[in-house]
């Protein structure tokens, strides 16, 4: 079969990885932003009140997150906006698109517990369910879970239990590995059918994306496995691959040239891409630690500040993740 293929049964096939909930963080396979820390979420919801301020997000626009998970990122959102700008929850929408039945239903639950009645919360299976006048988009590593095709020196792989073969023609693929100078690794599968799909969505909107990648593509695969927080190379001679498939994670480099191209494909405009750590104090993450600290005890301060810390430390989550940034208005 093809590599996507074996990919998307992985990841999202019936019993796959992401079919069903999983934990993140210290008890998970890895971290990631929001698990990290609520000041991920709550600077996006400053951006997001910043926007309403400026007058390119209306003040009954809809707020989606994409791939929600949990749905911590988008309750972290929520929170914030209600510190900061409480009013703002009697007229924004609150929308989250995910696929699974039982990760939607974790996610009303979470909401439930955590908004009752203040909040109303509407799911949507796919982005062309929903539409929109007026929105803002926000995924924290979506580009990274598309599944991909594999490719070395003019041939695709193709899996042959559980093992990669390189001899398939592809002219699609081997067309993208031109254009992003690649003889060996990944290329994205359904980057351009996603941007279309948003674009057709809604008429104006800002979307925002974190993941880890470069603008320039890899020059080697990249392609690994995450499993109680350990990383595998996908290509390592020891790796056991039928026992990880669809019980560990599996991901690769994002290449934002790809997406970016999608996008203005799709007639969005790209605006930026920024090193995560750069895109949070821009967008006012050290105003929110400093009104925590006028707040709050020592102590209390002294945590959070150390949670947020890894969001934005070069070692850590604040170099290695961009932010990329899309607008059709």
């Amino acid at each position: 079969m093809k590599f996507s293929e074996y990919m998307s049964k992985w990841l999202y096939g019936e019993d796959g990885y992401y079919a069903t909930y999983k934990n993140i963080g210290k008890s998970g396979d890895f971290y990631t932003a929001v698990s990290t820390s609520k000041f991920f979420g709550g600077t996006i919801a400053k951006h997001i009140i910043s926007l309403v301020d400026d007058g390119f997000l209306a003040k009954n626009g809809t707020v989606c997150e994409i791939g929600a998970h949990h749905g911590y990122f988008l309750a972290d959102v929520i929170e914030f906006i209600y510190t900061l700008r409480p009013k703002l929850l009697d007229t924004l929408n609150f929308v989250i698109i995910e696929r699974f039945n039982e990760l939607q239903e974790f996610q009303k639950n979470y909401f439930d517990e955590s908004f009752g009645d203040v909040v109303s919360l509407t799911h949507y299976k796919s982005l062309s369910e929903l539409k929109c006048d007026n929105a803002f988009f926000v995924a924290n590593e979506i580009f990274d879970a598309f599944p991909c095709e594999l490719y070395y020196k003019g041939k695709t792989g193709r899996v042959d239990e559980h093992n990669i073969e390189f001899d398939e023609d592809n002219e699609w693929v081997k067309s993208k590995a031109e254009k992003y100078h690649k003889d060996r690794g990944e290329i994205a599968i359904g980057y351009e059918e996603f941007a279309r799909e948003m674009s057709a969505t809604c008429k104006k909107f800002e979307f925002m994306s974190f993941d880890y990648g470069e603008m320039v593509a890899r020059p080697d695969f990249s392609l690994r496995v995450y499993t109680k927080h350990k990383v595998i190379p996908f290509f390592d001679k020891e790796i056991k691959r039928d026992e990880l498939f669809a019980k560990s994670d599996i991901t690769y480099d994002v290449t934002f040239g790809h997406v970016k191209d999608a996008y203005s494909e799709a007639g969005v405009e790209f605006i930026e891409l920024k090193a995560q750590m750069v895109a949070l104090v821009d967008m006012g993450i050290l105003d929110l630690l400093e009104i925590l600290k006028d707040n709050v005890e020592e102590n209390i301060y002294k945590q959070e500040l150390e949670k947020a810390k890894m969001l934005i430390m070069p070692n850590f989550l604040g170099e290695r993740f961009k932010m990329i940034r899309f607008r059709k208005q």
